[in-house]
């Protein structure tokens, strides 16, 4: 069964508009595992633009499910998840740029090999699972599999950009490509980044994708339908894509 890891940031972005106490991302635990998620994401960012350090512990403390950190390939990020108490079950590493409005691209694996795979080093050997967020490029799969990784995460922004015009295909196709490989090579294959209601079923029926993580869609679908029910419906559409592999 593919799992689902609703990912909480934009809660934490409109609490920061107004920068009070609420809506409280921890929140949105309880109301995305009652929905059914089987995971919680969340991306601690460098300049703290939504989730703030307390919310990280807040969600660790609260989530019944596996708890997903996101975040960049730096000496300050790797510390933080190394000194938790209660740690992730998995770390997602992440390409960062302050001017972004959100992450633009996959992380380049192949061209800065040796951050990537340092971090990953340290990260499972203090017992969290590391997957690497790359694009669907044969030489960043490659390279994700020498880092010591355990798992990539397919990044599907130029696919959900492209959705609805002919070069969808061509997109879907590249991460077909990436996610046969990916699994041939010996890695966990997850898939994220605008993914909405109307593409995840392309990308459920993959092979080998055992995880997506989606947040923008989800938050913004939940503002009229509710949190819980925004999630069990993305549930239920991709149990039947899933199905139809």
């Amino acid at each position: 069964m593919i799992r689902l890891g609703v990912n909480i940031d934009h809660v934490a972005t409109v609490r920061q508009a107004r920068r009070i106490r609420e809506p409280d991302p921890a929140w949105a635990v309880v109301q995305a595992e009652l929905g059914g998620a089987d995971q919680i994401t969340l991306h601690l960012r460098e300049d703290r633009r939504h989730i703030q350090d307390q919310d990280l512990l807040n969600v660790l403390s609260l989530a019944s499910v596996p708890v997903n950190l996101e975040m960049a390939v730096t000496p300050e990020m790797v510390a933080i998840a190394c000194g938790l108490e209660r740690k992730p079950r998995s770390v997602t590493l992440v390409p960062e740029r302050r001017e972004e409005v959100t992450t633009e691209g996959g992380l380049d694996v192949a061209g800065c090999f040796e951050p990537s795979r340092a971090a990953v080093e340290v990260l499972r050997a203090a017992g969290m699972s590391v997957s690497l967020f790359v694009d669907p490029d044969p030489a960043q799969v490659e390279a994700s599999v020498r880092s010591g990784a355990s798992a990539i995460e397919l990044h599907t922004g130029a696919f959900c950009e492209a959705w609805g015009t002919p070069q969808a295909g061509r997109e879907l196709e590249r991460l077909r490509e990436a996610a046969v490989l990916g699994g041939r090579l010996g890695l966990r294959v997850h898939a994220g980044h605008g993914l909405n209601v109307r593409n995840v079923a392309a990308v459920a029926r993959l092979p080998h994708v055992e995880e997506l993580n989606i947040g923008h869609a989800l938050i913004g679908r939940a503002i009229f339908l509710g949190l819980q029910a925004a999630v069990a419906e993305m549930k239920a559409l991709i149990a039947q894509a899933e199905g139809n592999r």
